[in-house]
């Protein structure tokens, strides 16, 4: 959901003068409209800021207007330097695995990209561990551009990627990228087991597989539900807010570069804030590893990208 482009440019000014100066979009994201406005809110400040945008999971149904081609890269990058209203890209990543492109494809045309002074840098969102060490060896193989940084779903009720991507990231080097923090608004405390949420709520309002997952009526939600309440109890004896607690529990780990957030409202942005700048003692941490323990994931909804090797077809023999 896009809000009032004057809302957002005043969340991005707010953003930029608290300290934050890294903005993270993509083409895909209301079909090019929030790089727009991103473009607009920073056109005259375009130093103070490091931007990152993405490609490779456009919903366009137009024949070579999607995916990770030398083609369409080469296309993708165009309109997206058109919209954000710059030169230069800091951060260009590819949104999702896209099997049928070989990276030997995709890291040349962004390495030509990176010589013609068109981008910076170059990273991966929503990939495996295998994915991005097969990338990397390529770039090797190659001497191709390496990709420097890995965005990743990650919050407190969602540990998957404690399983091998916070190692690989801190054993290579390379900067993870984190969003999610707050699970669709889970982890703010507005929503309680069997309570219908509110009408204005993002739970009332999406639709399919997101409204599913946030919908506090459902049965099969309970087990995460009961989680967050036991998860709020322990903010609680804290003394600290459940949206606090997940903010820095995010950015409590090493591993961790930035935590991408995504706030409403200029006093969401200000909360946000305040859980950024707080630290987890070693005991809250622990009850927090007894609630939910390191590498597990809640609920399988939150699985952003659905491997294709899942498909009947690839796990059953012929």
């Amino acid at each position: 959901m896009l809000f009032p482009k004057e809302d957002s440019i005043q969340i991005i000014h707010q953003a930029l003068d608290a300290g934050i100066n890294l903005i993270d979009t993509s083409n895909r994201y209301a079909d090019g409209e929030s790089e727009r406005i991103i473009g607009q809110a920073i056109k005259n400040r375009r130093d103070d800021v490091i931007l990152a945008t993405k490609f490779g999971a456009e919903s366009s149904n137009k024949l070579n207007q999607s995916g990770a081609s030398r083609r369409w890269v080469r296309q993708a990058v165009e309109g997206s330097l058109k919209r954000l209203q710059t030169d230069y890209i800091d951060l260009y990543q590819l949104h999702q695995p896209v099997p049928e492109t070989s990276f030997e494809e995709t890291l040349s045309v962004l390495t030509d990209l990176v010589q013609e002074g068109k981008i910076r840098y170059i990273g991966t969102s929503n990939h495996q561990a295998w994915q991005l060490m097969e990338a990397q060896a390529v770039s090797d193989r190659h001497h191709f551009q390496r990709f420097i940084s890995e965005q990743s779903l990650y919050s407190i009720i969602n540990r998957s990627i404690e399983l091998d991507i916070t190692e690989l990231a801190q054993r290579y080097n390379l900067a993870l990228l984190t969003y999610g923090t707050l699970a669709g608004g889970l982890l703010t405390g507005k929503y309680r087991a069997g309570q219908a949420p509110d009408s204005h709520s993002r739970a009332a309002r999406l639709k399919g597989s997101v409204g599913l997952a946030l919908d506090p009526e459902l049965p099969q939600n309970k087990l995460k539900f009961d989680t967050i309440r036991q998860l709020q109890e322990a903010a609680n004896q804290a003394g600290i807010t459940l949206a606090h607690m997940a903010v820095a529990f995010v950015q409590n780990h090493p591993a961790v570069t930035p935590t991408i957030l995504g706030p409403r409202t200029p006093e969401q942005l200000s909360q946000f804030l305040d859980g950024m700048a707080l630290r987890l003692s070693p005991d809250l941490l622990d009850a927090i590893d007894t609630i939910v323990s390191p590498g597990i994931r809640i609920d399988e909804n939150e699985q952003i990208w659905k491997p294709e090797w899942l498909n009947p077809s690839r796990r059953r023999r012929a």
